[in-house]
């Protein structure tokens, strides 16, 4: 798939999703200098619009040149078939970083993914595909960062520690140094992982302790 980010302005976008996070991923790619956009959303109402920019309930039928789709699906597993469905229609994928996102040298941010304002990527660390690095987050030094995983406002992944695929980092909270999160695991708001995870499930608190499985 065709990655697009920041540095290049496109004709167009279509953003797939209509929650907040597609709000936010508008006006990351508006301060990008991208100056069209559509919503798609299966609820949408008739004549809906953002910014002016409108909201249709269908995918659209073609992708007309000098445009690119993103996924803006705060749900991980729809934020997949989204994206599987944009490779199968062979459309221009987009990766959207934010101008005032700094990048680390020999950082890798995956296709697909999402930079916002003021977050950090530091050196060498790893970003895979659809994945959410939000408004102010930080993934430090030689970090790894699973497919289709969100890290939330405000949270910080200190140096050398990894997150499997389809993981939830909740607002502010913290991973310390070197630690090791499997896949499927979410860490509620605010709680500070101080011990690796090899099981699924919510963690909540400090230090964070299991409370479901996954």
């Amino acid at each position: 798939m065709k990655s697009i980010v920041h540095s290049r302005t496109h004709e167009g976008l279509i953003i797939l999703g209509f929650g907040g996070h597609a709000r936010s991923v508008c006006d990351v790619a508006m301060s990008s200098g991208v100056t069209n956009f559509i919503f798609f959303d299966a609820n949408a109402q008739k004549n809906e619009a953002f910014l002016g920019y409108p909201v249709v309930s269908e995918w659209p039928a073609c992708l007309s040149s000098g445009w690119a789709a993103f996924s803006a699906s705060g749900d991980n597993r729809r934020r997949e078939i989204q994206i599987l469905e944009i490779e199968r229609r062979q459309w221009p994928l987009a990766t959207i970083i934010s101008g005032s996102a700094t990048l680390g040298v020999g950082c890798q941010v995956g296709a697909g993914s999402f930079v916002g304002h003021h977050a950090h990527v530091g050196p060498k660390a790893r970003i895979g595909a659809g994945c959410i690095i939000n408004t102010a987050a930080i993934v430090e030094h030689e970090c790894s960062i699973g497919d289709y995983t969100h890290v939330s406002v405000n949270s910080v992944v200190a140096g050398r520690s990894s997150i499997g695929s389809m993981g939830f980092i909740g607002a502010g909270a913290t991973l310390i140094d070197g630690i090791q999160v499997t896949d499927n695991v979410t860490i509620g708001a605010g709680g500070v992982v101080v011990d690796s995870i090899s099981d699924a499930g919510v963690y909540l608190g400090l230090p964070a302790k299991k409370l479901v499985d996954q």
